[in-house]
């Protein structure tokens, strides 16, 4: 089941540092737009995140957007 492409595109358009698609199994990904380095990983930040559903997708990523890496 194919997601119409004005709901990946407001995704796109919200989270602009992710690249976003939806795979033919219906999981959504989304990957940073750049590499992360040791030090943000070992903070928790993830290069790719993906969920079944919309709803934990969104979630994942406003997590990730909201981690700092500290000193």
């Amino acid at each position: 089941m194919a997601i119409p492409a004005h709901n990946l595109d407001a995704l796109r358009a919200d989270f602009p540092a992710w690249s976003i698609f939806r795979s033919d199994a219906g999981a959504y990904y989304g990957s940073r737009a750049v590499s992360l380095s040791d030090r943000e990983v070992d903070a928790g930040f993830r290069q790719t995140v993906s969920a079944d559903d919309l709803e934990t997708f969104v979630s994942l990523i406003q997590a990730q957007d909201q981690l700092e890496v500290r000193s």
